[in-house]
This record gives structure tokens, sequence and C-alpha cells, in this order.
């Protein structure tokens, strides 16, 4: 226990002491997770709302693809990522391998499924004649789709967290096609690796508590966004 709390006190003193190493750190995790979670959301709501809305024929393939791909691993996003960022690769004159752009790209395939298998649970949990009772009221098709999402807010925000969560926590893919490089691509969960790696232990255990930290922040402002709205 001892060993935990001197890297609390570590993180607190790195934080109040304004590191610029770790603040840099802190900064390019806020930056690329906040990135990669946004795409993931633009991504995954509109998949997760068409597969719960509306049939087509190859729908049931569809879903068993998107469940397939919450189980995705990080390594198999971040070989198949780094395969196609390689110079050598279909998209290497692009230049983007071992940049924090690659990061995020592999980030937002971890996290787009997520987002849309939980999207589209949340919109299957409504009553199955809810959008047909809302056209019949006099609501144009766009009204009856804002009125859905409206009435699966919780289960969307639910889903918003769940592709947060699997953003920030990611650390095998990011290292595979970030590069963990120091003041261009390292951040958190890369650093604290490397820090386990060194045997530095201590400056471990405080990069987890600031990464432990940031995580709740984030995650307890949409909880408490998801909960006032459901009290509203």
């Amino acid at each position: 226990m001892g060993v935990v709390w001197e890297g609390l006190a570590q993180a607190f003193k790195l934080l109040i002491s304004f590191d610029p190493e770790v603040l840099e750190i802190v900064w390019l995790t806020l930056k690329v997770c906040g990135a990669a979670t946004l795409i993931s959301i633009l991504i995954g709501v509109p998949v997760g709302t068409f597969l719960a809305l509306y049939r087509f024929p190859g729908r049931r393939l569809a879903i068993s693809l998107v469940n397939t791909f919450m189980g995705l691993p990080p390594v198999v996003v971040g070989i198949w990522v780094s395969f196609l960022l390689w110079r050598t690769g279909p998209l290497g004159r692009l230049g983007l391998i071992y940049t924090p752009v690659a990061m995020i790209i592999a980030q937002s395939v971890i996290a787009s499924p997520l987002v849309a298998g939980l999207s589209m649970a949340a919109l299957q949990q409504l009553p199955p004649k809810l959008r047909l009772q809302i056209l019949a009221l006099g609501a144009s098709p766009w009204q009856a789709l804002l009125t859905m999402l409206k009435e699966a807010r919780l289960g969307l925000l639910a889903a918003v967290i769940a592709g947060f969560g699997g953003v920030i926590s990611e650390v095998g893919a990011a290292m595979m096609v970030g590069g963990n490089i120091l003041h261009y691509t390292r951040v958190l969960t890369t650093a604290t690796v490397l820090a386990v790696s060194r045997g530095e232990f201590d400056l471990a255990l405080a990069l987890s508590f600031i990464l432990l930290g940031m995580a709740f922040t984030v995650t307890a402002a949409l909880t408490i966004l998801q909960q006032g709205r459901r009290s509203a």
C-alpha cells in the first residue's frame, strides 16, 4: 500500500507543479480521445439507428458484424490500421503512420462498433409501433426520427460513455500505429506502459491515477447529463 500512496502523492505533485511533460501528455490524451469519441459517435449512432429502425436484405448479417466488432481485439485493429498506413501500404502516401491522426483512426475503429451496437439496442428497447404512432399524429419522417432518438437518449448516452471508455483505456493499437514518441504521440496509457517497462513503478502509478481521474471526470459529466435528463 505504501507504493500506492507514493504514486498518488506523485500524481498530485505532477499536476500541481504543472510538469510540462505530463501536461503535454494529458493534453494529447484529451485531444486524441476526444476526437476518436466524436468520430465514433458520428459513425456509430447513425449506423445503430439505421439497423434498429429499418429493414433491408442482409440486415441480420450487418447486425452480426456490428456485434462481432464490439469485441474486436485492439491489436487486430492496430495491425490492420498499420498495414493500411505503412509507407508500402494502400494509404502510405498520406504519411499518417506514427502520428496522432493514426491513433485517432485506430481508436475510432475500436469505439464505433461499441457506439453502434449500444445505440441499436437503445432504439430497439422502444415500443415497436412507436414510430408508426408518431407518423400517424402528423409528424414528418425526420421529426419521427428525432423523437425516437429523444426517447432513447438514456441508452444513447450510455453508448457514448461506453465508446469513450473503449477509447481512453486503449493502449495496444495506440502503440502500434502511434509509436509512443515523446512530445508527439505519447499519451497516458502508452506512457504508463513505458514507465512499467523501465521499472519506474511510482511514475507508472502516478500516471495511472491521472488517467483514472480523467476518465472519472469525463464519465461523471456524461452520467450527470444522462441522469439529469432522466429526472427531467
